[in-house]
């Protein structure tokens, strides 16, 4: 897969990019190619080689019609998530290092049920935060919308599930 300067890609784990540049560069002979992405969310920049982009898992940023699955899936669908702490962080990092748009959701759901219920662990809130902001940034820009629009649109899929979309931290 290859990328343009200027377009918006997904790093999983970390959300929307954008391509700034690409370059090489030469490491013991040998000439490598990079991508040099800025993570929307934190102005962090991040060098991927060409030769790690599907180890890595960038991705475009998904399509109209994988938004309205997961906005269904917010409105409708039941998360599926382990009653153990240790498990349920495990299976969620490993849903957030792979960067679906619908296992983002899911794991976003799962831990506004799970808060709905009791208060989450530090690292849980922080993983809440970092899959709201992934949701919100991909929805805004595959919609071409603003951020508040994109928050009500996905508060009306949440709303169904008697949910709402929480306050950044």
């Amino acid at each position: 897969m290859t990328f343009q300067i200027g377009e918006k890609v997904v790093y999983p784990n970390q959300g929307v990019a954008t391509i700034e540049s690409i370059s090489q560069r030469n490491f013991g002979g040998q000439a490598e190619r990079f991508y040099l992405l800025r993570l929307a969310y934190s102005s962090m920049t991040v060098m991927v080689p060409f030769s790690h982009v599907h180890q890595v898992g960038l991705r475009k940023v998904t399509k109209n019609v994988e938004v309205t699955r997961m906005l269904e899936f917010l409105a409708t669908g039941k998360p599926n998530c382990s009653n153990d702490w240790k498990h349920r962080f495990k299976e969620n990092s490993d849903r957030m290092a792979h960067g679906s748009l619908l296992e983002i959701a899911e794991v976003f759901k799962s831990l506004l049920i799970l808060q709905a219920d009791k208060p989450l662990s530090f690292r849980e809130k922080k993983m809440l935060e970092r899959s709201r902001q992934m949701l919100l940034a991909e929805v805004s820009i595959s919609r071409s919308l603003r951020d508040p629009e994109a928050v009500a649109l996905m508060q009306r899929a949440l709303a169904k599930a008697n949910l709402t979309f929480p306050e950044p931290m």
